[in-house]
């Protein structure tokens, strides 16, 4: 059950997706499972991780898989993580994209739209 770590909802003509508490190795897979079968028809993504407390390697390995596999699929996404907090600083430790990375919803919506 992922209603403790995901929620799903719109945002403009995005679909929304917002992670909370501890994204790890006991939890990524339902999470990513959850996640793909909900956005198979969305062409925009947006994935808010400000809420996350804790992210480890197998919750980057989730966020890379989705952002790939997205975007082999010609559709557009990009990660909230605020401008500190737990998420933020794992994804940069680890070398993320910067380019998938927003600090608001508002600046991922409207880079979205472009």
């Amino acid at each position: 059950m992922t209603d403790q770590w995901i929620t799903f909802s719109k945002f403009g003509d995005a679909e929304l997706v917002r992670l909370s508490g501890e994204i790890d190795m006991a939890n990524s897979g339902e999470i990513g499972r959850a996640i793909v079968n909900r956005i198979r028809e969305s062409g925009k993504v947006l994935i808010d991780l400000t809420t996350v407390s804790f992210l480890d390697s197998a919750g980057v390995r989730l966020l890379d898989a989705l952002i790939g596999d997205l975007a082999a699929q010609g559709k557009r996404a990009r990660l909230v993580v605020g401008e500190r907090g737990p998420a933020r600083m794992t994804l940069q430790l680890c070398a993320f994209r910067e380019d998938v990375l927003e600090t608001d919803l508002d600046r991922a919506a409207a880079e979205l739209g472009r």
